[in-house]
């Protein structure tokens, strides 16, 4: 709900304040008194473009600023919070309009875009005329409105979940197909790199054993008289390393018993006659390991130039091959699962299809019903408004379908969407002989205005619009009807807040709340200004509203009886 507009060097007006309260508020005043621009200025609170053009003369900016109340469960809340704003204590909206276009806005002390500012404040309130900021105007919009009529929402929502379960689906299918296409040109180059490696049957390290048997066996025969040559000379001929390391050491036992000091040097020369005849055990068992094999020898080189090919197509080294390997089984491990993956897929794709089309089928039967029922009340509302003869209808559209739509987001030859598988368009024609048209074109901002608000009244206990304001409800009629305008904005005015601009009495002596709005000059500025009006102030306005400028006592009279007969 509204509670305080304030509103500063806007068009004419410098500086206003209104407060609101709940009800129906009527707003009256002479023509050019700036009632519309009070109305820019709502447009402006709820997220309409702004423009430099709207600043006060001489000045370089202007300022909005509204207080909103509002239900901390409803849907402007939740739409407040999921931007981080807390709105327990209310919601504050303030927007300065800058000559430079630059223009801010804040929400509860922070700035924010008007795109936030829409979508919070488009819970909030609207606003109906013939520039209605209005989203009953908007053919995406009438399918909610019926499905609120129809007390369908929650089916909707059913649809909507569905609806939300089969996308992720539908786009891992498609991922799947795309990768088994993609897979499937992959796959004998993949079997074939599998086949390659394992049949090699490389190990880790391989290649360097095999080179270094590979040198053993190219030089067997320089191995093997080089090292009989060196054994022969450590051990085996006359004057061999050990016999004259035996002869020395003897002589230093001699040494030893002449001179102690000499003994560890004794001990160590036993020692190395005994690593020399480890060593020549060792270089005996080396000779027996020598081969001379040229058969072993082309095999070795053989399987070398194997592991050297298999290096050079798959990384480099043993490890990478190996590694190579390991990746191509499981991508073809992977390709071979993927028939049985979308096999799946489109096993739960077509139960959720079968499910969809059935809640689709439901929704839009339902629908098509609630469409013939809202047809009716509407022409009922609007010729109890002065609008006889007029013809409403809900015409129906299937989704298209595109070329590329996928087929489990397809029913009757009409696509799926989020809310089914209805579009749906208002159409109206007010006068005999017109052809039915699409509610934005209604021309008249007094027939837009009481055909929203019949609408408002049949919607009253659904809607969670919590403001409505109407503009030029009373153009275009008088008398009987505009009693019966007024009486549906008082009815309507128990489940909403209402604010109604009007030139007529008929209407005004409903209002709970009444504020004149009024020009006037000082020091050469002309400047709106707004009063509450009450008691004998609020019949002399009505007075004037009657009588025009000339006011009587009959028309002071009248306006009494009509204020007093609001309450009856």
């Amino acid at each position: 709900m509204l509670r305080e507009l304030s509103i500063k060097n806007f068009a004419i007006i410098d500086d206003l304040s209104i407060s609101f309260e709940k009800g129906l508020t009527i707003l009256t005043g002479e023509t050019g008194a700036g009632k519309s621009i009070i109305i820019n200025a709502v447009n402006l609170i709820l997220g309409s473009r702004a423009s430099p053009d709207l600043i006060r003369t001489s000045e370089d900016t202007a300022e909005l600023e509204a207080m909103f109340e509002i239900p901390s469960e409803g849907p402007a809340a939740r739409a407040a919070r999921s931007h981080g704003f807390d709105v327990s204590e209310g919601l504050l909206v303030r927007r300065v309009i800058q000559r430079n276009g630059r223009h801010k806005v804040y929400i509860n002390g922070r700035m924010a875009t008007t795109q936030i500012l829409s979508g919070i404040n488009g819970q909030l309130a609207s606003i109906a005329g013939q520039h209605a900021h209005q989203s009953l105007l908007r053919p995406e919009h009438h399918l909610l409105l019926l499905d609120q009529f129809g007390d369908l929402s929650e089916l909707r929502g059913t649809v909507c979940g569905s609806y939300q379960e089969t996308l992720p689906l539908i786009k891992r299918q498609t991922e799947l197909k795309r990768q088994l296409a993609e897979r499937s040109e992959h796959r004998e180059l993949l079997e074939f790199q599998c086949r390659e490696i394992q049949q090699a049957q490389i190990s880790a390290g391989e290649d360097e054993k095999l080179e270094q048997e590979r040198q053993r066996l190219m030089h067997a025969e320089r191995l093997y008289e080089t090292v009989g040559r060196c054994l022969d000379r450590l051990y085996g001929e006359r004057g061999a390393v050990i016999e004259e390391l035996g002869g020395i050491g003897k002589d230093m036992q001699g040494v030893c018993r002449i001179d102690q000091a000499m003994s560890p040097v004794v001990s160590r020369l036993e020692d190395a006659s005994f690593e020399l005849e480890d060593i020549a055990n060792e270089m005996r068992g080396y000779l027996k390991e020598i081969v001379f094999d040229r058969d072993r020898l082309e095999i070795v080189e053989v399987r070398l130039d194997t592991i050297r090919k298999l290096k050079r197509k798959y990384g480099g080294s043993i490890e990478s091959v190996l590694a190579h390997g390991r990746a191509a089984e499981e991508e073809l491990n992977g390709v071979s699962a993927l028939p049985e993956e979308i096999a799946e897929t489109e096993r739960r794709l077509a139960g959720l299809h079968n499910e969809l089309t059935s809640l689709c089928r439901e929704l839009s039967e339902k629908r098509r019903k609630a469409a013939v029922r809202l047809a009716k009340r509407v022409q009922q509302e609007v010729e109890s408004l002065g609008m006889s003869k007029t013809r409403f209808e809900v015409r129906f559209k299937s989704v298209p379908v595109g070329d590329d739509a996928d087929p489990h987001l397809v029913l009757d030859n009409s696509g799926i969407e989020a809310m089914g598988i209805d579009r749906v368009e208002f159409l109206i024609a007010p006068n005999v002989g017109e052809d039915l048209r699409p509610l934005a074109q209604i021309a008249s901002g007094g027939e837009l205005s009481r055909i929203i608000l019949a609408l408002k009244a049949i919607l009253a206990t659904k809607e969670s619009v919590e403001t409505l304001v109407f503009d030029e409800v009373d153009a275009g009629i008088g008398g009987g009807v505009a009693e019966m305008v007024g009486d549906k904005l008082k009815s309507l005015a128990g489940f909403h807040q209402v604010v109604c601009i009007t030139h007529l009495p008929q209407i005004a002596r409903f209002g709970k709340h009444h504020f004149k709005i009024a020009k006037r000059v000082y020091r050469g500025r002309t400047s709106t200004t707004i009063t509450p009006l009450y008691g004998e102030v609020r019949v002399k306005e009505m007075a004037r509203m009657l009588a025009g400028v000339k006011i009587t006592k009959k028309a002071m009279d009248h306006a009494r009886e009509m204020i007093a007969g609001r309450c009856q």
